[in-house]
């Protein structure tokens, strides 16, 4: 019977295929470049984060952000016909147009927030279904008629407008796009370090979804702290603010999700939280 003999394989001072060991090593070289490059990413978009302040022209706060108050602006003022469009247009109530614009002009003119490097304008959304308010970098503030239908008073829109004036003042939108912008480097840093690891990018994918949310947290109770100190000092009653949760949390339908999966704070804490600053800026404002 005829047999082939399998060629005898050299081993070279040790065990095992020097063409396997080989091609380990380069697998390993390769790793070894990518997680220096992404180590390399992540450290300039650190850098690039953390250098980037700017002193708030009117609370004082050294922030996070990347845009000029001007940027803002223009940012908000190119936004503004989009955002509206996405909400079914302007309402065509001129009389309900007029006292939005009328409060959020009091809640201004009056107040510290007459200070702001910003130009605000109110808009009243023809949108019936979405409860909601929202307000976008450089004082363009919008209230969906789904809102402003469910409130009772202009004590309540006071403290809605008040809320969204906050946002604004705080720089949140630019804080967000700027945090934003940092956590979707260093997932791209991750990627890049891994080698295109699935599960790395997962996990990195997640905690930034998770620290966007706090970071939303914490920007809306920072609102409701500013709702009340304006509402204040524009002689409304901030005490109608809490009445805007329960508005809020009744449109909701009783639907909740743990306080760390939402960017709201939960109804309960921002209740106790109105509370609180009521009492402080009671102080304040003496």
């Amino acid at each position: 019977m005829y047999s082939r003999r399998e060629p005898q394989r050299r081993h070279y001072g040790g065990t095992g295929d020097p063409y396997s060991r080989r091609g380990r090593g380069m697998g390993t070289g390769r790793f070894k470049i990518f997680l220096v490059i992404g180590l390399l990413m992540a450290g300039y978009q650190a850098f690039k984060y953390f250098t980037s302040t700017q002193e708030n022209p009117l609370t004082g706060e050294v922030q996070r952000v990347q845009w000029t108050v001007d940027q803002e602006v223009a940012l908000g003022l190119q936004s503004r016909d989009q955002m509206a469009a996405q909400h079914g247009g302007l309402h065509a109530d001129q009389d309900a147009q007029r006292m939005v614009d009328r409060v959020g002009q009091r809640l201004v003119q009056n107040t510290v927030a007459g200070s702001s490097p910003y130009q605000f304008d109110f808009h009243l959304l023809a949108d019936e279904r979405t409860v909601n308010a929202f307000a976008l970098p450089g004082g363009q503030c919008f209230i969906t008629a789904a809102l402003f239908g469910r409130l009772q008073n202009e004590d309540q829109l006071a403290g809605v407008l008040g809320h969204e004036i906050g946002h604004v003042i705080h720089r949140h939108g630019a804080e967000r796009m700027a945090k934003s912008g940092f956590i979707q480097g260093l997932i791209q840093s991750v990627m890049l370090g891994s080698g295109g690891d699935h599960t790395m990018t997962q996990i990195a994918n997640m905690i930034g979804q998770y620290q966007n949310m706090k970071y939303g947290r914490d920007q809306e109770l920072e609102s409701d702290d500013w709702g009340v100190r304006l509402m204040m000092e524009a002689g409304y009653n901030p005490e109608y603010l809490i009445e805007v949760m329960d508005i809020l949390e009744e449109a909701s339908g009783g639907s909740r999700v743990p306080e760390f999966q939402s960017t709201h704070p939960s109804p309960e804490n921002r209740r106790q939280k109105i509370k609180d600053a009521i009492q402080y800026w009671e102080g304040q404002l003496k």
